[in-house]
């Protein structure tokens, strides 16, 4: 793997473990000043929706400015609103409010980092070693599940305020290490010398290219797709644990569950994924669609150390292996607008399942399997009754999505020949310049 890409990642890398704890101890601080589960979850829609607002505005900054400066400035932004959050601890003034804005805010510059930074994998990484990057980058979602248990180790040490500054140091480490590494022009700024589209135009350029690309376009309708299983059961699987398990368990759980997605993403940065990507997804959304189903068997903290991790294990392959048959087949000067649209929809979804998957737990699936519920007598004798099997039988009912949705998938003729139809992009890599 070059070099220069490695120390990118490492740096980033750093910069989200520290936001990922930041994030997770704020939102217990959140949940002890107001007892409000709503309030707690309004955290979580905050960081997500600035990706679904922001990504078309972000996407064409990627590809009309210089993306080392656009990451930079990224972290800068980042860095203050750390930085402010930081003065109002010290100063006692920090009030639930600021919390939401401060998560917004944040999660506006995250997403023109991420921008920028997707943009310029395809030219920091030799085309054969793409998949082995994006299965790095999965290790990233490791660190974010994993976070409560580091979260807690890290509060007892240095306590609130120590959290929010190890955060603001990691955005200033990452800005510098973005000054000092050398990276050419054709990195930074692939789409210099050519005209720019009007604004309006651009902003919605990502969304042409991919209604344009049928394959493409099908391919991320099975991103999606597969957001809004994953993520339904994603954000329930905290209240599922809690069902019949302590806090303690709950934290050792969320870190084998980023122990099964860290060693997806370890496995595929050494494979690199399938030859065949697309059906290579479908066959790892089969596998998971069945480990999703299995959460839902019994109430027992061994099921859940068994079948989290081993379906997290499967998430790099497809989210990863999808995303890097997008890079392949977009040029570097078009793929910041690219990737934010496939951003912009993607998140859709996830942000539809926050919104829906409390609700659809609490005032339909539980009442339904309690004792005496209208499921009691039939999903009830497979699956229990009685607290948290509402739960469990939502996440059957994703698990079973998953195993609906691959094979609809595999049945779209553009999306299974989108790797034969669509010719990758041969613009050299900066690694095999530097090679050259």
């Amino acid at each position: 793997m070059p070099r220069t890409f490695v120390i990118i990642w490492s740096s980033q890398l750093l910069s989200i473990i520290t936001s990922s704890i930041t994030g997770f101890v704020l939102g217990v601080w959140v949940f002890q000043q107001t007892g409000s589960a709503t309030q707690f979850v309004t955290i979580t829609l905050c960081a997500i929706l600035p990706e679904v607002v922001f990504a078309p505005l972000v996407g064409s900054l990627a590809d009309r400015w210089d993306r080392r400066k656009l990451m930079m400035g990224a972290d800068l932004g980042a860095a203050l609103t750390t930085g402010a959050l930081a003065v109002l601890l010290a100063t006692g003034g920090l009030q639930v409010w600021h919390i939401y804005l401060v998560t917004a805010v944040g999660a506006v510059f995250g997403t023109a980092q991420m921008a920028a930074y997707h943009s310029m994998m395809p030219l920091l990484v030799p085309k054969e070693q793409l998949g082995r990057a994006n299965g790095m980058m999965q290790v990233a979602d490791a660190v974010r599940i994993a976070s409560p248990l580091l979260a807690g180790t890290l509060l007892v040490a240095v306590g609130l305020t120590g959290v929010v500054v190890i955060d603001l140091a990691a955005f200033l480490i990452s800005r510098v290490v973005l000054h000092l590494v050398p990276l050419s022009k054709a990195v930074t700024r692939p789409g210099e010398g050519r005209p720019a589209e009007p604004w309006l135009r651009d902003l919605a350029f990502g969304l042409s290219y991919l209604r344009t690309r049928r394959g493409l376009f099908w391919l991320v309708v099975l991103l999606a797709a597969y957001n809004l299983f994953f993520g339904i059961a994603g954000v329930l699987v905290q209240p599922l644990i809690l069902s019949f398990g302590s806090a303690a368990v709950l934290g050792v759980l969320m870190a084998a569950g980023g122990g099964g997605i860290f060693a997806g993403g370890l496995v595929m940065s050494a494979w690199g994924g399938p030859k065949q990507r697309v059906r290579g997804m479908l066959v790892f959304m089969l596998a998971g669609g069945v480990l999703l189903a299995a959460h839902s068997l019994s109430p027992s903290p061994w099921l859940i150390a068994v079948v989290a991790p081993a379906f997290l294990f499967t998430l790099p392959f497809v989210q990863g292996t999808g995303i890097t048959v997008i890079q392949l087949k977009t040029a570097p000067n078009e793929l910041g607008r690219v990737l934010s649209a496939v951003r912009m929809v993607t998140q859709s979804a996830t942000v539809l399942t926050y919104l829906a998957a409390g609700p659809l737990a609490d005032r339909v699936f539980e009442p339904m399997l309690a004792p005496g519920g209208a499921l009691a007598d039939s999903v009830g004798t497979l699956i229990g009754t009685g607290p948290g099997r509402g739960i469990a039988f939502i996440f059957l009912l994703a698990g079973a999505g998953l195993l609906v949705l691959a094979p609809l998938a595999y049945l779209q003729p553009r999306l299974r020949r989108v790797e034969t139809e669509l010719p990758d992009i041969e613009e050299p890599s900066d690694a095999a310049l530097s090679r050259s």
